[in-house]
């Protein structure tokens, strides 16, 4: 099992003069102390779970070029995309960028969005949801169209390309890993057998439940269940002076045994560094041999 860091809040004591150092010092310690993945949000506005609307908040795919300029191994991804914040050729085409300029590390999580009120506040398109999640699969397929040989083009009930010629192609092959965040059983999961090689549930009593609805689908669409890396967000707080560290690992094995391979979180005060060094030090290297 691998940890993941999950940046959700850039509210740092140096405030946004010191932004810029402070995440860069985030992400190049998460890195050494051995996290596998490192992502930001697809949020314009907070989110109410981690603070007040009105605190800082970056745009994602920024952030994470910033981030591939001072990192070197680590996956880098938004945690998720929302479906509808940018057209699909542009979607593609930035993750691309992503993936040549950090030398193959990035990915592409992605899901149908889910925030009105910040769409509504910045005039973002923010359709029903049966129509994002049909937004949701064409942009699937786009994407992936765009990351083959295939230059064609696509014409879809919502999104219409005339080629998907994509100029540098990514280095990953065959494209960048698709991780579809959400755990609808219905459509999400569906998608995440037939298009994605991630998923990502939330941490709970119905992760098993989940597990088996995807291995329904996978074995309808005669896909490998096995290869679908199975990521579950959840809080990774290893208390003050590692206070919590025994309580996690007591959560995080059971996730083990059920075949999760990647639990992604984010780290309460994780500015100020020691977080992540307790992490580093008591978390990870057990949890590697699950």
């Amino acid at each position: 099992m691998e940890l993941g860091l999950h940046i959700a809040d850039f509210t740092y004591p140096a405030g946004p003069s010191g932004l810029a150092d402070d995440l860069v010092t985030i992400a190049q310690t998460a890195e050494a102390q051995g996290f596998a993945k490192l992502s930001v949000m697809d949020h314009l506005w907070q989110i109410g779970p981690v603070g007040p609307v009105d605190t800082d908040m970056l745009e994602a795919y920024t952030a994470l070029g910033y981030l591939a300029a001072v990192t070197e191994k680590v996956d880098l991804l938004a945690w998720v995309t929302a479906t509808v914040y940018r057209e699909p050729g542009l979607l593609a085409k930035a993750v691309t960028t992503l993936d040549v300029l950090s030398k193959g590390r990035a990915y592409l999580g992605i899901g149908a969005a889910w925030n009105e009120e910040e769409c509504v506040g910045l005039g973002l398109p923010f359709p029903s949801t049966a129509e994002r999640f049909e937004r949701l699969e064409e942009t699937l397929q786009i994407c992936l169209q765009m990351w083959s040989d295939d230059n064609g083009a696509y014409d879809g009930k919502h999104y219409r390309l005339g080629s998907t010629l994509n100029v540098p192609q990514a280095l990953r092959r065959p494209h960048p890993p698709i991780l579809i965040g959400g755990s609808g059983e219905k459509k999400t999961l569906r998608m995440v057998a037939q298009y994605a090689q991630a998923c990502n549930l939330f941490g709970g009593p119905d992760v098993e439940h989940k597990l088996n609805v995807l291995r329904s689908h996978c074995e309808s669409l005669g896909t490998d269940y096995e290869a679908i890396e199975k990521t579950v967000m959840f809080p990774l707080d290893p208390g003050a002076d590692g206070a919590n560290v025994d309580e996690l690992l007591g959560q995080l094995k059971p996730l083990a045994d059920l075949g999760v391979s990647h639990v992604h979180g984010w780290v309460p005060g994780v500015a100020e560094i020691t977080p992540l060094e307790i992490l580093g030090d008591r978390v990870i290297p057990v949890i590697a041999d699950w």
